[in-house]
């Protein structure tokens, strides 16, 4: 075993350390995998929880799914990593979890895809809802396919969440992220009732900050057409609130 393959499954055990202890997931939810450099993944396996497992659990598997290691069988789910690795050849981690706001989002049907802040706009764009689809079967793969090339992050239908990225580090913190859009999201909408989108200016200058950046291709949310946050905010006292 090279040091490529030590160091990612180290970081993988750590990561579902960090899901679980975050409340992402629960019981045994959730998967986790990391592409070598040499096109074999590494993944997490079935039926263990992500907060207890060790680096001699993982599975060894080819891009076809094919495994190479022995003993414990990969989750029924990497189908949807397999068909991210080959759809989209940038991609190099991929995390899926239940965090519990974003995933209320996805039993609710709403897409989380307003510019509501520049971290939202840059680390994820548009997160959009795929259709259902029964977990473990080639149907998730597929509801997934067309935002491989396009997204950074989906939302399962009354299921949970997907992230991806150029490694396991960018995969796990849009995770962060997205639970921490969905969380700001929800109460400005739905306690707060009010949201100040950023514009469509805003979102184009975020834009273009991504490309330096050199980050894999996200759709990016439309703004609005002018401004709403340079300087017409709304007293709590006025709003009836104080």
């Amino acid at each position: 075993m090279n040091q490529e393959e030590k160091a990612a499954r180290s970081w993988i055990c750590e990561v579902g350390r960090r899901l679980y202890l975050r409340n992402y997931v629960a019981a045994n939810d959730g998967n986790i995998s990391v592409r070598l450099s040499d096109g074999t993944v590494i993944a997490t396996p079935t039926n263990v929880s992500k907060g207890y497992m060790d680096e001699d659990m993982l599975v060894k598997l080819n891009l076809d799914g094919g495994l190479i290691s022995e003993g414990i069988r990969p989750s029924s789910e990497i189908k949807m990593h397999l068909r991210i690795y080959n759809d989209n050849e940038e991609v190099f981690g991929i995390v899926h979890a239940h965090p519990p706001i974003s995933t209320a989002f996805a039993i609710a049907g709403i897409h989380l895809d307003q510019p509501t802040s520049p971290e939202a706009v840059v680390n994820l764009g548009v997160i959009p809802i795929a259709p259902y689809a029964t977990p473990g079967t080639s149907e998730v793969a597929d509801s997934i396919a067309p935002f491989c090339k396009t997204h950074t992050a989906v939302l399962l239908a009354n299921h949970g969440a997907l992230t991806w990225g150029r490694d396991l580090t960018e995969a796990y913190f849009r995770m962060e992220s997205l639970e921490h859009v969905a969380n700001m999201t929800m109460i400005a909408h739905f306690v707060l009732g009010k949201v100040n989108v950023l514009s469509q200016s805003q979102v184009d200058r975020l834009s273009l900050m991504r490309q330096t950046m050199g980050l894999i291709n996200a759709t990016m949310p439309k703004g609005a057409q002018k401004e709403s946050n340079l300087s017409d905010f709304v007293s709590l006292k006025n709003k009836g609130k104080l």
